[in-house]
């Protein structure tokens, strides 16, 4: 397609619901077949790593006896033997439960930080802050890390993708599995580095017709389910799952999205979207994402565990299949073996006895077994006892799960290691298990940060009127404001918090008792202000505790607004003075009067002198 033909196309396409109405049909079949065959080719480079996710997805599932046979599909393994032992031990499960539960607790709370120190920078700064916290909250942020979280620990890797709801006129997020993305190499080491991605979804006909208003006959589609999410496997390949939840679903319609990032040829990149044999969309990408408002992919991709030059991470799940496999063997035949002992296998001479009757009935208590005159007497072979090498190999395999995996049994089973009783052991195993874990909390991390970044530019590029939303602080205070796309300024998100794992509640508030006793947090007097007293409360959890502390928040919130409209503060007698003056005199010290803030601070610093009358006259 020439640069020419796209900007001709482009011209003549709208922007929703389905700007390639308007296309040429010739064109627009040329953009499907071009697509369609562009799907087919990245299908068969990403086929080796589909094939290992399945693999993964069914050990944790418990289907362990299955495998990627040479023609490239997971087949199931059948019994050598009728009495062979093929019990599922799972480790594996364990596992992944435990480093799930403990990056769920990876939560850092997102704030845009001012880009000056000028008051109307931070003011700035705290209206992106409300907005991300309103935001995340209406997306359920925290529910999408957790099912992002269940894939990229199963699989490897997980994405999200961020899109702009023009109706409610909000930003919608959601959760991909990676079998729905297709880069155009799988060694590519980063998503912005892909030169174009395919992202591939199973819609009803029904959402497809309301999404972008196309009639298109839908199919039967195989789709598996994992934590409740699903998504097709294997598309256009005979692959059994044996164990994975699979389903087929009807009336089902593949749509298939070729994103292509800008380039000298394309300065703002370009989509399209093909289900079928129609080209629903042919356009530019519709979000300038990137930090100077440049077109990038709308997706964020999070991984378990990195690999070099490769474009997909891998999970420990991968790593601990062949212990795995190991300790399903070694506990069977330790079984098989415990079944002779206690069964016993029993020989007789050909002819002595009824076999038949032996072989359904067995040798039960009372039973009166009948032999040939003149016969040996049936007898039980001496079946020895268990080699001790079993239990050795079964220790041995224990520990190797947990030095391959990371996860202690401290972790893992809530129980203290033998022969360790000293608290100070108990923490750096605790923190051997944080260590371990910290690529994958650092992969969370970037993602929450580049969601945010994607959310806030989002808001600033779409919204041109006046917008109503609602924040609650999480601590009994709620808020709602208006705002404009131009109000956001900052777009720099930085956490509050840096170790989630090691800074939880309970750690900060023995932390606050400390500073405490040590009177770290007193004043010159050896006494607690108003202020410091309700902040240390936020951070223990407490918010607005009692009204006294409810009487103060509101004090503090007063003096806030005071601080933004000093022309029309009053001073009322009512007010904490001294908890205004520690307030106002924070913004005045704050304040940049080299950018025409002298006028302001003046009036401010009039407006202390103010409450100071109050406070001499009361003394």
């Amino acid at each position: 397609m020439s640069k020419k033909d796209f900007h001709e196309q482009t011209e003549r396409a709208e922007s929703v619901p389905a700007p390639a109405a308007h296309i040429d049909e010739r064109f627009a079949e040329d953009v499907v077949r071009d697509v369609k065959r562009d799907f087919a080719e990245r299908q068969r480079m990403r086929r080796p790593y589909e094939l290992a996710w399945q693999l993964n997805m069914n050990f944790v599932m418990g289907n362990q006896y299955c495998g990627i046979s040479p023609r490239g599909a997971i087949e199931q393994e059948d019994k050598y033997y009728f009495w062979q032992e093929k019990q599922v031990f799972n480790h594996i499960a364990t596992i992944v439960d435990t480093r799930v539960s403990r990056l769920n607790r990876v939560r850092p709370r997102p704030i845009a930080r001012p880009f000056g120190n000028s008051e109307a920078d931070v003011n700035a700064a705290k209206l992106s802050t409300k907005i991300l916290g309103s935001a995340s909250e209406r997306l359920r942020l925290g529910d999408a890390i957790s099912r992002a979280t269940v894939w990229s620990e199963t699989c490897g890797t997980s994405f999200y993708k961020l899109s702009w709801d023009h109706a409610k006129e909000e930003a919608e997020l959601s959760v991909c599995s990676p079998f729905e993305i297709y880069p155009d190499s799988n060694v590519t080491p980063s998503l912005e580095e892909c030169a174009s991605l395919i992202h591939a979804k199973v819609y009803s006909s029904a959402d497809v017709k309301a999404i972008w208003g196309a009639e298109i006959v839908g199919e039967t589609v195989k789709v598996f389910a994992i934590d409740g999410a699903q998504c097709v496997g294997g598309l256009g390949y005979d692959s059994v799952v044996p164990s994975v939840v699979q389903e087929a679903k009807n009336d089902q319609v593949l749509v298939i999205e070729r994103y292509t990032k800008p380039t000298s040829e394309y300065p703002n990149g370009k989509l399209e979207i093909v289900a079928g044999s129609q080209l629903l969309y042919f356009g530019e990408l519709p979000y300038r994402l990137g930090e100077s408002g440049e077109f990038v992919y709308p997706f964020v991709r999070q991984m378990s565990i990195m690999q070099a030059g490769c474009f997909w991470g891998t999970s420990m799940v991968e790593r601990v299949i062949p212990i795995q496999r190991a300790f399903n063997a070694v506990k069977n035949r330790k079984h098989e073996f415990l079944n002779r002992l206690s069964m016993g296998v029993l020989t007789v001479e050909d002819g002595s006895v009824d076999t038949d009757d032996l072989q359904e009935e067995g040798l039960s208590p009372g039973k009166i077994l009948v032999y040939r005159q003149g016969s040996d007497k049936p007898s039980l072979m001496d079946g020895g006892s268990v080699p001790a090498d079993f239990a050795g190999e079964e220790e041995q395999l224990l520990k190797e799960f947990i030095t391959v995996s990371g996860v202690s049994e401290f972790a893992r089973n809530s129980t203290t290691p033998t022969q360790v009783t000293s608290g100070v052991a108990l923490q750096l195993i605790a923190e051997q298990d944080d260590i371990r874990l910290a690529t994958s909390v650092d992969s969370i991390k970037s993602c929450i940060k580049r969601i945010a970044q994607f959310i806030l530019r989002m808001y600033k590029q779409f919204v041109s009127g006046q917008k109503l939303m609602r924040f609650s602080d999480g601590q009994n205070t709620a808020e709602v404001f208006y705002f404009t796309g131009s109000d956001i300024s900052s777009d720099d998100v930085v956490f509050e918090t840096e170790n989630e794992l090691s800074d939880s509640l309970a750690t900060r508030r023995s932390m606050l008792f400390d500073l405490l006793n040590a009177g770290v947090l007193a004043d010159s007097d050896g006494k607690l202000s108003a202020s410091a007293k309700s902040k240390i409360l936020s951070l223990m959890g407490f918010g607005n505790w009692d009204a006294a502390q409810d009487v103060t928040q509101l004090h503090i919130a007063r003096a806030a607004r005071e601080n933004v409209d000093a022309e029309h503060a009053e001073v009322l007698s009512v007010d904490d003075h001294a908890l205004h003056i520690e307030e106002h005199t924070r913004c005045i010290i704050g304040a940049d009067i080299d950018r025409g803030d002298k006028a302001y601070r003046d009036k401010l610093i009039a407006h202390v002198q103010e409450h100071k009358k109050y406070l001499t006259a009361k003394e």
